[in-house]
């Protein structure tokens, strides 16, 4: 071919080629409307369908997320789920474990059950067997405490018939000596006369307690002591000695010479004011009552306590020891009650409801106590029966009784200011005591009887101290004066001289 021929094949190409993009971009103006018709749904679809694909798309990234996140739980879930089937295995294994014991278990409790059930029948045996031997020790101290008693109260009657008899042997061999001198001085013809006399002498000091040593009126106040702080409650001589025993609000005990006024001994240990005092026969036991409920005993001899008495549930207003039976006491309390004790065991042997408050009481002798009470009478009492023997009319309110030494007077005082002197034979009062501006100190006024029981001696609101005689008829006191407050109690020793007691100070009268 040659090239004229292949331009021209060129050119008609070109021709070719622009009728086709002419009829083209006819046929395109032609179809524009409907193609854009055709485009506009699909442009709005596929805005649409991106922001879904968007949205799907977050969603897919929380989705995963998720995921993630329930992974992790899933792989913690897995790790407790195996830790908790260790510890199950473990609990399991425990559970088997407790198992086994609690058989073992088991069978210990069967056997122990059946020791107890063997040991408690061989406890009921001893029991019942415990309990017979009591029943018999019991008879056994009770017939025992019998004969103790039956034998003590024979040996009590025994030395005081003793005593009586010696006594009466004294007085006979006096008699003897006396009459062969009078018979002497007198001639023969004073004989008969001489005989009855000393007869009838020796029958009345015998009826009146009489005691060969007379006992000098006091009148001077040779010691004066500062016993105890806040007061003194009681005083009280030692039997046959010049020992002077004192009790006070500090809660002590003290024990002086009368001689000298020297301290000798202080008893500690007490609870509450000291209301009154007592000694046994043998001066080896002090008791004090107190305003603790409780009764205090202390050894003489190195003072130390032997026994703390309880069961007054009131103040305890008076004590006093048996003078025949030097283990046997006695108190009164405002709870209405008077109690007997043993100093041996520290123990109360009986109770006596005295019905109304006992302010004092004194032994007569073993077994018969005697008791003023605020009811106005004075009361007698056997301590075995607990029964009252005796009973009269002394005054408005018995505020104190003092037995004389010969056991035939009782000394009673009351708020009526009078003090009445009783026959203990007959029981009928034999001599009244009083005087202008003699006013009994409350219920705490002590009174008390010389040791030749012929003289009473009684303090008084006016800080005087009046003594009477008890065979003069005119009844005209000798007055003791000295002291700054009110006297409230007295004690006559067995040698001589007399003691008075105020809230300040003991006085030694001679």
């Amino acid at each position: 071919m040659t090239v004229v021929e292949a331009e021209a094949g060129r050119e008609a190409i070109r021709r070719a080629l622009r009728s086709l993009r002419r009829r083209h971009l006819v046929e395109e103006g032609a179809h524009r409307p409907a193609i854009e018709a055709l485009a506009r749904p699909f442009a709005a679809q596929a805005v649409e369908w991106k922001e879904k694909a968007e949205k799907h798309e977050l969603e897919l990234q929380q989705c995963y997320k998720a995921q993630s996140r329930l992974s992790e739980q899933l792989v913690a879930e897995i790790e407790e789920g195996k830790a908790s089937i260790a510890l199950l295995k473990e609990k399991e294994t425990l559970i088997t474990t407790l198992q086994n014991e609690l058989e073992r278990t088991s069978e210990e409790n069967i056997q122990l059950k059946q020791s107890l059930e063997e040991k408690t029948c061989a406890l009921d045996l001893l029991i019942q067997e415990h309990q017979t031997v009591k029943a018999e020790l019991e008879q056994a101290l009770t017939k025992q405490k019998v004969a103790e008693d039956e034998n003590r109260n024979l040996i009590d009657r025994w030395m005081l018939e003793k005593m009586k008899d010696a006594d009466r042997l004294n007085e006979a061999n006096a008699m003897y000596e006396d009459m062969v001198l009078k018979l002497k001085s007198a001639g023969v013809g004073g004989i008969q006369h001489n005989a009855l006399q000393e007869a009838d002498g020796i029958i009345r000091r015998s009826e009146t307690g009489y005691l060969d040593m007379e006992t000098p009126i006091p009148s001077t106040c040779r010691i004066t002591i500062r016993a105890h702080d806040g007061g003194c409650g009681s005083i009280i001589f030692q039997h046959n000695t010049d020992k002077l025993i004192s009790g006070g609000q500090d809660q002590t005990v003290k024990i002086w010479s009368a001689h000298t006024g020297a301290l000798n001994s202080t008893l500690q240990g007490c609870l509450g004011s000291v209301n009154d005092l007592a000694v046994t026969n043998d001066n080896k036991f002090v008791i004090a009552a107190c305003s603790s409920n409780k009764l205090f005993v202390w050894e003489v001899n190195g003072g130390r306590p032997r026994h703390t008495l309880t069961g007054h549930t009131k103040n305890v207003l008076s004590v006093d020891a048996s003078w025949v039976k030097s283990c046997v006491l006695a108190s009164s309390s405002a709870d209405h009650t008077i109690k007997i004790w043993d100093l041996q065991t520290g123990f109360c042997k009986s109770t006596i409801m005295s019905g109304s408050t006992a302010n004092s009481l004194a032994f007569i002798d073993g077994d018969i106590l005697c008791s003023g009470h605020r009811d106005g009478h004075l009361r007698l009492w056997d301590i075995r029966s607990g029964k009252c023997t005796s009973q009269t009319f002394a005054h408005l309110d018995v505020s104190s009784v003092c037995v004389s030494r010969s056991k035939n007077f009782i000394l009673t005082s009351g708020k009526d200011n009078v003090h009445n002197l009783f026959d203990l034979k007959t029981m009928e009062v034999c001599g009244k005591f009083n005087a202008m501006g003699n006013r009994v100190v409350g219920s705490w006024g002590r009174p008390c009887i010389s040791p030749d029981e012929n003289s009473i001696a009684a303090g008084a609101n006016d800080g005087c101290v009046y003594i009477w005689s008890r065979l003069k008829k005119d009844r005209v006191p000798t007055i003791l004066q000295g002291h700054s407050s009110s006297v409230i109690s007295s004690a006559w020793c067995g040698l001589g001289p007399l003691a008075t007691a105020d809230k300040n100070h003991i006085y030694i009268w001679t």
